[in-house]
């Protein structure tokens, strides 16, 4: 499996999933370098440049390496929105959404195309969802299906846990 999915959404025209190498170091330290990422992102910690974001490549692509699966970049045609994808976390396949403020909208499109990933792999009988208790907005989640087990500590912040059955 090379990292990529089918190239139209439907609903996100040219939408396609690649890997993070694929984006410029410095448009991903841009990217988490906004503000507006802190505010529901209590790991976000410190300044992103770009070693920052080539660190973190790094570490989403040994995840691919270590489990076959890992963080996609999103891209509209060439133009990049985010990046998020499945983590194992232990036994769990974690999801996480990461996009740039001027594309939140695409959020529920985005997670859609993923969740479809998911419900066609059977290493991924259900996805997990870790949230900061500052997202308010949980009605799309809810909307997926996803269904909260409770609240967990994480790196020693606390997150609403969902989880959503893909089988």
């Amino acid at each position: 499996m090379d990292g990529r999915i089918a190239r139209d959404a439907g609903d996100v025209p040219q939408l396609r999933f690649a890997r993070l190498t694929e984006v410029p170091p410095q448009e991903i330290a841009r990217h988490m370098s906004d503000p507006r990422m802190a505010e529901h992102m209590p790991l976000l910690t410190g300044a992103w440049d770009e070693e920052a974001a080539k660190d973190f490549v790094a570490a989403k692509e040994a995840c691919w390496q270590r489990d076959g699966l890992g963080h996609w970049a999103f891209l509209r045609g060439e133009d990049y929105l985010g990046w998020g994808g499945f983590q194992k976390e232990g036994a769990e396949w974690d999801f996480g959404l990461v996009l740039r403020a001027d594309c939140f909208g695409l959020g529920p499109a985005i997670a859609r195309k993923a969740l479809a990933f998911a419900r066609q792999d059977p290493r991924i009988p259900f996805v997990t969802f870790l949230l900061p208790p500052t997202r308010r907005h949980l009605l799309p989640l809810i909307r997926l299906g996803a269904v909260q087990t409770g609240a967990v500590q994480y790196e020693g912040q606390r997150f609403l846990k969902f989880r959503l059955e893909t089988g």
